[in-house]
């Protein structure tokens, strides 16, 4: 293919030619530093790197611990609702069975064997009363079918919008799964970065930890009693014990085992204590602190500290509420 230009021929490979030729004049050539295109990156970056990480990493969790515990839920609902469904349906049947026998005496030895019976010398009253209490057992056996029946149609209508939120939390749950390969890409990444800064750290998931010794009282000790048992055992995403815990599952065990109920992640526990919330500068010892963006909390244990598990390749641990730690809290929760 070609076309004229000028009086000339010109052919479109020319033209590309001479595009890439005046092209190539307008590329600024970087400046080369010997050594700097391999240059490791160092520890500060290191670190800021993963504490991105970090965050992502939380955010994605929080959500799968969300739809998993959502799911759970649902299908506690479902199970119950229909075991419920089901009870019903066979008293259903039995008082069905007990009103065919019932009919079928009545067909067998029903009003005309009552006439015979009568003609030969049986006692009428007796006859009469039993009669009469043939059909009151029928009555009594149908008004019972009835009542069954209409409780059965409703609760067959909550156990079906049941199996429809049981399907809906999960797909919510499936959907969270395919993040599952990001969040595991984060790991990953986390592991290498923390064992090029030589910080990555397995635990004893066997660990008998350390021994409160703070202020706190009442069942806020006992709650960091449990927290400062498992320092030193790994963190892992999703993680509710006994070996390893994430951070809304050491808190959610924690006050367990204080005698008090936690939803399982930040975003429902954060939720659950709306009127519990306390200002930052008033915490108290066993008070929950949550990050920005609720993706990370902890458990105040005291004398500016805090015990936590932090992210992949650490361990549970007791850090001072320093600068940057203070700079992440959003609020505090009081159990």
């Amino acid at each position: 293919m070609e076309r004229r230009e000028g009086g000339g021929r010109v052919t479109v490979s020319a033209r590309l030619a001479r595009a890439a030729a005046a092209a190539a004049l307008t590329v600024t050539v970087p400046a080369v530093v010997p050594g700097a295109a391999w240059a490791d990156p160092s520890p500060a970056q290191v670190r800021a790197r993963l504490v991105k990480l970090n965050e992502r990493a939380d955010q994605l969790v929080e959500r799968y611990n969300q739809a998993t515990e959502a799911y759970r839920k649902a299908r506690t609902k479902y199970r119950a609702l229909d075991a419920e469904l089901t009870a019903k349906g066979e008293q259903v049947a039995e008082l069905r069975d007990e009103l065919a026998a019932i009919a079928v005496h009545n067909y067998q030895f029903g009003p005309s064997m009552g006439w015979q019976r009568l003609a030969v010398g049986g006692p009428p009253e007796a006859m009469l009363s039993g009669m009469a209490s043939l059909d009151q057992m029928a009555q009594d056996r149908a008004a019972r079918i009835a009542a069954f029946e209409a409780a059965t149609k409703g609760l067959r209508e909550r156990r079906d919008q049941a199996k429809g939120a049981l399907a809906e939390a999960e797909q919510a749950r499936d959907d969270v799964r395919g993040k599952q390969e990001e969040v595991d890409d984060l790991v990953e990444q986390q592991t290498k970065l923390l064992r090029r800064l030589g910080a990555y750290r397995t635990g004893n998931p066997r660990g008998t930890g350390l021994t409160y010794t703070g202020p706190a009282s009442g069942n806020a000790r006992e709650a960091l009693q449990f927290a400062f048992a498992q320092v030193g055992k790994p963190y892992r995403y999703g993680g509710t014990g006994p070996g390893s815990f994430d951070c809304s599952g050491l808190t959610q065990a924690a006050w367990r085992a204080a005698g008090v109920s936690l939803p399982r992640t930040t975003y429902t526990q954060w939720a659950w204590g709306a009127g519990r919330r306390v200002p930052l500068d008033q915490v108290q010892p066993g008070d929950l602190l949550f990050s920005k963006g609720l993706g990370h909390m902890g458990m105040y244990a005291g004398d500016g500290r805090m015990v936590h598990a932090p992210q992949t390749g650490d361990v549970i641990k007791v850090v001072a509420l320093d600068d940057y730690w203070r700079g992440r809290l959003v609020g505090a929760i009081r159990p």
